[in-house]
């Protein structure tokens, strides 16, 4: 056997290998080398360098790493779909893979829209999730129950140990309030900001929770800059959030950092590898991934119903 198609066997074979431990590890590295090695495989069965082309091989592999937000992957798809290189064309699903590479950034995609016109609603099959295996010692969603109902658990979490005790104390004393679990709220607090209470992002999201100004003035912070204030926001959000998703951190997550919107228009973790990394940091954080909420604040999003459904076909 040529020795370069036998390289290209054994990483394609090491790329399959590591695909079903990333989710148990939720390490982002990992998830790195696994979307170059993913990518590198799809370009040389989409080119037949080095083996024999296949369009079909070529289109899953590149759907595998753009599932887990890698850009130039959706391209690569949306441009295998919109000139049926190796797979039937589809400007509808060339439409959605340019559309979630354009939301990303990648300006070759937010060109190719202009040809093939915007997304439809459908979610191509290969961008379902795989959802990993929750904690084992995740309850199931429901309603907060009364404060005092239960033993509390140890103080601080493992996410906490390297607050400071300011912030500590602040997040003991109002995410009860809120009716947030203190484990999740001091996670997003580690993710956003790692604690530090002046940080300020290029999307001038600032403070401890990392708020936008259009968060920040829909729960009435003034000073984003201010612990209490902040933390106050947050939860806030992190309070709807959980009654609209019922308690799923993953979609929580995934909505603090994406919005909502882009949660329930992808039926799931958005396709973008800033909020798929997101996501994987907050859950290697917690100790559970489905946690009580306040039924009261809001209503579950109307997408609910079939998330689950999705969810219930992802872990089988």
């Amino acid at each position: 056997m040529p020795w370069r198609p036998l390289i290209l066997l054994l990483g394609l074979c090491a790329a399959l290998a590591v695909l079903p431990a990333r989710a148990a590890s939720l390490d982002p590295s990992t998830d790195n080398a696994v979307i170059a090695l993913l990518r590198a495989d799809a370009a040389r069965f989409e080119h037949g360098d080095g083996v024999e082309r296949d369009g079909p091989k070529a289109a899953a592999l590149y759907c595998e790493a753009a599932r887990m937000g890698d850009a130039e992957s959706q391209y690569d798809l949306g441009w295998m779909y919109a000139n049926g290189r190796g797979v039937e064309r589809s400007d509808a699903t060339a439409a959605f893979f340019f559309h979630a590479a354009a939301e990303q950034g990648h300006a070759q995609a937010q060109r190719m829209l202009a040809s093939v016109g915007g997304p439809s609603n459908d979610l191509p099959p290969c961008m379902r999730e795989t959802v990993p295996p929750a904690p084992l010692v995740a309850p199931a969603a429901g309603p907060a129950p009364p404060r005092g109902s239960a033993a509390a658990p140890p103080w601080p979490p493992a996410v906490g140990r390297d607050a400071p005790p300011t912030i500590l104390t602040l997040v003991k004393e109002l995410a009860p309030q809120y009716q947030v679990d203190p484990e999740l709220a001091l996670s997003i607090i580690k993710v956003e900001s790692n604690f530090n209470p002046i940080a300020l992002s290029p999307k001038n999201a600032k403070g401890l929770m990392q708020l936008i100004p259009d968060t920040a003035a829909r729960f009435g912070v003034v000073n984003a800059y201010d612990p209490a204030q902040n933390i106050r926001g947050g939860l806030s959000y992190l309070r709807w959030l959980l009654a609209y998703f019922e308690g799923d951190v993953r979609l929580v997550a995934a909505a603090y950092n994406a919005g909502e919107r882009a949660v329930e228009r992808y039926k799931g973790v958005p396709p973008y590898l800033e909020t798929h990394l997101y996501v994987l940091k907050v859950l290697s954080t917690m100790t559970r991934w489905t946690v009580p909420f306040d039924a009261s604040a809001t209503a579950p999003s109307a997408e609910m119903p079939r998330l689950r459904t999705l969810r219930r076909a992802a872990v089988r």
